[in-house]
């Protein structure tokens, strides 16, 4: 049970969002807080950017590299909501001072053509209620400090949940392929910033293959009575570590045969 209502922690990570300032860490301040509190806080700050008019058009996955659940000492995924106002076109310049500390990932997009549900959701399923698939790149920010700087304490990762899986944009590339066109575990992309490649990846290292990462969304969505939608965009987990994207930054992934997305960040602060 949390100290403070999930409501106060989500209000106040609806100011910093707003404000571009952080707040200090919520599991330091709820040392007993689980990971059903954490999707409680995450709700009631999606419930407030419904209320401020902002509409869902789908789902993220994050936590899903075997490196990452390490950093963060855990086993499973998290997720988070899209929203329309969080939606970039490909190729487009973005305003640096929407952000706080901008990073971004590359992931393999689903499009979905049908409701998605679990609770005993299969690869399959999943395949089968896909419009198309497409390469895109995801946005991070932090609205919570990733390390407290009195005591050393780093975030963990019931702040991310809280924080909305750390969502802060999707920006689709314009490349569709069928799903059962494509071996997804064999999707690579190499990333660069400013002419530079920093990572490189492949879908496999989303929990082996993004069609299973897809099904575990499904999966856990049932325990709450919530699914992935017909026309939802679903973010099924980076096979990058993510890279920091600050003020004037030009990015490129390149997925090969699959696809392009690119985007830069403009230099205001």
């Amino acid at each position: 049970m949390l100290n403070k209502p999930a409501d106060q922690y989500a209000e106040a990570l609806f100011q910093a969002d707003l404000n571009r300032q952080q707040i200090p860490l919520i599991s330091a301040a709820e040392p007993a807080m689980t990971m059903d509190d954490a999707y409680g806080i995450q709700d009631a700050l999606t419930a407030r950017w419904k209320s401020h008019g902002s509409r869902q058009v789908g789902w993220k996955i994050g936590l899903t590299s075997r490196a990452m659940q390490q950093a963060l000492n855990i086993d499973i995924p998290d997720s988070g909501i899209l929203f329309d106002h969080m939606v970039y076109a490909d190729g487009a310049t973005i305003p640096s001072d929407r952000f706080i500390e901008l990073r971004m990932e590359a992931e393999i997009a689903f499009v979905m053509k049908t409701d998605l549900c679990g609770p005993d959701c299969t690869p399959a399923q999943v395949a089968a209620a896909t419009a198309y698939v497409a390469p895109s790149i995801e946005l991070l920010d932090t609205r919570i400090v990733r390390q407290d700087a009195a005591t050393g304490k780093q975030r963990t990762v019931l702040d991310t949940i809280s924080d909305n899986a750390a969502n802060a944009g999707v920006i689709l590339g314009q490349q569709q392929h069928a799903v059962d066109a494509v071996d997804l575990g064999r999707v690579g992309a190499a990333v660069t910033r400013n002419g530079v490649v920093e990572e490189t990846g492949l879908g496999c290292g989303v929990l082996g293959d993004p069609l299973i990462s897809m099904a575990w969304l499904a999966n856990r969505l049932a325990a709450y009575g919530q699914k992935i939608s017909a026309g939802d965009i679903v973010l099924s987990g980076s096979f990058i570590r993510p890279i920091e994207c600050p003020p004037g930054t030009e990015i490129r992934a390149d997925f090969g045969a699959f696809g392009r997305v690119d985007l830069r960040f403009d230099f205001r602060v």
